[in-house]
């Protein structure tokens, strides 16, 4: 079993207006404050490393572009830091957003220093991006899932190919391909693909034999998407298995279960992501730009966010505090009832990875670090009993790509 930590890195701010939402690309960067981001990047900094302190396999780190909500803006800055002030963790990026991309050399660059700085620990992750990305950057929609596919081919001739060699495609053109930075680990470094709700990316995925991250969705759409994967991996030659799935969802620990509650409720307030109950919705045009996504992928996402005859959705990201608890979309509660809640996850779904997001929306230094500590004592080595148990083996208990035996990744 893989265990992963990760925390959207939001923007903290007392008096942020309700209105202004999550500000994708609606709120002016008069707002940012250096000198509070200052503060914030060392602390979110600080807790990926107490974190590998407490026991985590990754510590996964993600991009927004022009989103308070996120303030990775550039995740291979952050993954570069930690690659020097880490030891042990991989470092898990889901993902760089390759079709905004207008130079996949240069990613092909960064992502290569990265794992050699490392020491071979960098688990690469792409992904194809929102409309607020492709907006920002001046990227076309229409061409979103082509520009990921032939950048994706391109980074993996690069890493793998001496050079010099040269490449015409549709998107991308080079007369020279050689960069003197190549991966540490060989032949590249292991490649996850997250998503929620394109089916033609979880086939891509299974085609490919890359593990697939379904991130903090409902339990049984969760199961349609693994299920897709399956059907993927038996039409491409091979059985998939829990090291080519994996799972990530809200989690808040604490030593009583009042406190986990009143505590863990900070995980939907502050600056808000654009998936959070109550906040401003980012408009159409940007959220979904015409030929960004399927009729199949615009078909799952409704159905994600669905409201009852109430008005209300009541399970996801979009759902309350309280309904994202009782549909397991969100774990809060002492050690004991937390590891009880996630077997049941563990049962249900079969994932080789989970990855627990903390630390999010308004909450405080003091309480992340707090639930860390309780995760790394008591949590997480209940989990590696019961992922031994249940016989859940992560892609470095068995390599996703072969499907032969690995040697257990060290707690």
């Amino acid at each position: 079993m893989f265990i992963g930590h990760f925390t959207e890195q939001p923007w903290q701010k007392e008096d942020w207006p309700a209105a202004w939402g999550s500000g994708v690309m609606e709120v002016s960067n008069r707002e940012y404050d250096p000198f509070r981001a200052a503060n914030l990047y060392n602390r979110y900094m600080d807790e990926k490393v107490y974190a590998e302190e407490m026991g985590f396999d990754g510590i996964m780190v993600n991009e927004h572009h022009s989103a308070p909500f996120c303030m990775n803006g550039v995740a291979n800055v952050t993954a570069s830091i930690l690659a020097r002030i880490t030891s042990k963790a991989k470092i898990v990026i889901l993902g760089n957003i390759l079709p905004i991309h207008e130079d996949p050399l240069w990613l092909a660059e960064s992502l290569a220093m990265i794992d050699v700085i490392s020491r071979g620990r960098l688990v690469p992750g792409f992904v194809r991006g929102g409309g607020s990305e492709s907006l920002a950057h001046n990227a076309p929609p229409h061409f979103n899932r082509e520009r990921f596919e032939e950048a994706h081919d391109f980074l993996i001739k690069t890493w793998t190919t001496p050079g010099p060699f040269r490449w015409e495609g549709k998107h991308f053109h080079y007369r020279y391909v050689n960069p003197w930075a190549v991966p540490y680990q060989k032949p590249h470094p292991p490649i996850w693909v997250p998503g929620t709700s394109s089916r033609e990316t979880v086939e891509w995925a299974a085609k490919h034999r890359y593990p697939y991250m379904m991130l903090a969705s409902q339990l049984d759409l969760t199961q349609q998407m693994y299920q897709i994967y399956y059907d993927a991996a038996r039409e491409a030659g091979y059985e998939a298995g829990p090291q080519h799935l994996g799972f990530m969802f809200f989690c808040h620990v604490e030593e009583t279960e009042k406190r986990a509650i009143d505590v863990g409720r900070t995980l939907t307030q502050g600056v808000r992501s654009p998936y959070d109950p109550g906040a401003q919705r980012p408009r159409p045009w940007i959220e979904g730009p015409p030929g960004i996504s399927t009729k199949s992928a615009r078909a799952l996402r409704r159905k994600m966010t669905a409201s009852d005859s109430s008005g209300r959705t009541r399970a996801g990201a979009r759902a309350t505090f309280e309904d994202q608890v009782a549909t397991h979309g969100m774990i809060v509660g002492t050690p004991e009832s937390v590891v009880r809640k996630v077997r049941f996850i563990m049962e249900t779904l079969r994932p080789g990875t989970i990855i627990f997001r903390t630390g999010d929306g308004a909450m405080a230094h003091e309480d992340q670090m707090r639930t860390l500590k309780l995760m790394g004592e008591e949590v997480l080595p209940a989990m590696r009993e019961i992922g031994k148990e249940l016989g859940l083996p992560g892609p470095y208990d068995v390599d996703p790509r072969t499907n032969a035996p690995l040697a257990a990744v060290a707690s």
